[in-house]
């Protein structure tokens, strides 16, 4: 049984926001930034920007780097492992229920014919 606690509880949080995840979704795929190249991309003024970018650090899913007067910040995903520890019982849930449906359908349109 896979529980949450306290660390797990702030990865959880911090990604229940649409804001955060899209934060993550952009250093993913373009690599580390610095805080206005991440805020070109949302419709928000710069402080609101780092009150996301410090939720996300504090669930260690961003670190932040000072390089003079720029912060860099650099995906940390080892905390979304547990994220996918947790969901993992749930997608096998979902594909067992969906090969149930597909044989029930294979069924019936065999019945129809």
């Amino acid at each position: 049984m896979v529980t949450t606690g306290v660390d797990e509880d702030r990865v959880f949080a911090a990604l229940a926001n649409g804001t955060r995840r899209e934060v993550l979704r952009l250093l993913r795929e373009r690599g580390p930034q610095p805080v206005q190249a991440l805020a070109d991309h949302f419709d928000m003024r710069r402080p609101s920007l780092s009150e996301h970018l410090k939720v996300l650090r504090e669930a260690g899913l961003v670190s932040e780097e000072r390089a003079g007067r720029q912060r860099i910040y650099r995906l940390e995903a080892a905390p979304l492992a547990d994220v996918q520890d947790w969901l993992h019982p749930y997608e096998r849930f979902w594909r067992d229920r969906l090969t149930d449906l597909g044989l029930l359908l294979d069924r019936i349109s065999a019945d129809e014919t």
